[in-house]
């Protein structure tokens, strides 16, 4: 071949591939366009004011699939009327075509500025014939297929909380994610731990200046440095070694200044709280939010046998039966079973929350045995008085409650939804305390993880708050056996 033949051929191939280079970057730099399965509209019904300046697509069988689901008090159906409402008054407050797409600037007030789209036409996609084209999931990712065919020039993904479904989209080769606007955090390492190792030369660096106080039994150090800017209000620092290590957590901030308060010793006899001393270093920050009078909000993590649900009710029946400073304990939690159903539960709200509350009954009958001494008759008045001052509350009719100064622990909370926590939280009235623990390891409702569990979300927003506190529990202390399962199992 001449060599200006090849030149040609080559020339002909590098401004070919200059052209799809260019398509290519025009497709990504252009707006996407989301299709929306109806899991995430029944999970978040505002996800579609969070897709910022991308365009929407609802698909018919979306529209179809929240009407079969509005009915009923669940929470899923609760979101699934949320959504068809927002969907409503956003195309009937429109004068545009839905063809064209409605904008959303409007009705989101700023949060988005791309379109939404409905599917007004037939759409007739062959799908491969392994699929049941009667199903919904199916005609959704026909929708897919269309639009991606439609609009080559853009990316057409769609979003769905429903794993198998993003799974049969890509083997069909659409593009699809998870909704992920309700993650806080991607990886569940990064969540905060409420404490902080400090460094060998902390007071070597952070000593220049150093103002330290005593006052009603706790030392004050005023400090300045590098690391002050970093630490949160009401976290927790300590030194991993010396013969006097401190324990401290942080009162105030000030730009490069914090103000470090020594903490109460619960691991001493002599601090007991309710015959309960504190095994650990965790275990002692933990009693110290808990007794605390100012902390209003306390999340509690850690895995089974760190001492959660016992540090907390020891906490609680002290500042109930003795130093009366709330009325009584109300503990609630989401009622999902890790196996199989039981069924309809006879008897009040009470007893119908009784088999759910089986670690409730555990804990007592510890806490019992360190009530002192006085027979079994001094036991069994001690029981009656305090399952007197402890009542157990289901979630469902939490809505539209006040709680006045009650000792409200919310246990299993990473099963709870942020909006479902939100919803709890807000019942706090004046003087009301709130404890919200759990394992966000151990998560039985669907669609939930632990990037997008409600306890995720409340550990992180309400860090650095001056009237919450939040400790990872660490170290099991049930038994050599539990310890062990947990690390090997």
């Amino acid at each position: 071949m001449p060599a200006t033949a090849k030149t040609k051929t080559k020339s002909a191939a590098s401004t070919s591939a200059t052209a799809t280079d260019r398509r290519k970057a025009a497709k990504k730099n252009a707006c996407k366009l989301f299709v929306l399965d109806t899991n995430v509209l029944m999970h978040d019904p505002t996800s579609l004011f969070r897709f910022e300046e991308h365009d929407l697509f609802v698909p018919i069988m979306t529209l179809e699939e929240l009407d079969n689901n509005k009915k009923g008090t669940t929470e899923i159906a609760r979101n699934t009327r949320q959504a068809s409402r927002l969907l409503d008054e956003i195309v009937s407050g429109s004068l545009e075509g839905i063809d064209a797409g409605i904008g959303l600037e409007e009705p989101s007030r700023g949060l988005a500025t791309g379109r939404l789209f409905l599917q007004t036409e037939a759409i007739n996609v062959t799908l491969p014939a392994a699929l049941p084209t009667a199903r919904g999931d199916n005609q959704i990712l026909a929708v897919v297929m269309h639009l991606a065919e439609r609009h080559p020039d853009r990316e057409v993904i769609l979003v769905s909380k429903d794993i198998n479904m993003r799974i049969k989209a890509r083997a069909l080769g659409l593009a699809a994610q998870d909704y992920f606007n309700d993650k806080v955090l991607e990886d569940s390492d990064l969540l905060y731990t409420g404490t902080r190792e400090l460094p060998p030369d902390f007071w070597d660096t952070h000593g220049k200046g150093m103002q330290s106080w005593k006052e009603e039994g706790h030392t004050y150090y005023r400090v300045s440095g590098p690391l002050a800017p970093e630490m949160l209000v009401n976290e927790f620092v300590y030194e991993g070694s010396g013969d006097n290590p401190l324990q401290a957590w942080v009162k105030e901030r000030d730009g490069r200044n914090v103000l470090l308060e020594t903490l109460v010793d619960y691991g001493h006899q002599k601090n007991n709280v309710w015959g309960i001393t504190a095994r650990n270093r965790e275990q002692n920050f933990a009693l110290n939010l808990l007794m605390n009078p100012e902390i209003d909000f306390v999340t509690l993590l850690g895995q089974a046998g760190t001492g959660k649900t016992l540090l907390t009710l020891a906490a609680g029946l002290t500042q109930v039966l003795e130093t009366k400073r709330y009325s009584e304990i109300i503990m609630t939690r989401v009622t999902v079973p890790v196996g199989e159903d039981i069924g309809f539960l006879p008897g009040t709200e009470e007893e119908k929350m009784a088999p759910w509350m089986g670690a409730l009954e555990d804990n007592l009958d510890v806490l019992n045995g360190t009530a002192g001494e006085g027979g079994d008759w001094g036991r069994a008045a001690t029981r009656d008085l305090i399952r007197s001052r402890i009542k157990i509350k289901s979630l469902n009719f939490m809505r539209g409650r006040t709680f006045l100064n009650k000792f409200l622990i919310i246990d299993e909370a990473q099963n709870l939804t942020p909006k479902q926590m939100k919803t709890l939280i807000t019942r706090a009235g004046p003087g009301t305390k709130v404890i919200c623990m759990g394992n966000i390891a151990q998560i039985d409702t669907p669609y939930l993880t632990e990037g997008s569990s409600g306890l995720t979300f409340v550990v992180d927003r309400f860090k650095g708050w001056a009237h919450s506190g939040h400790i990872t529990l660490q170290r099991g202390e049930r038994s050599r056996l539990a310890d062990y399962a947990a690390d090997i199992l």
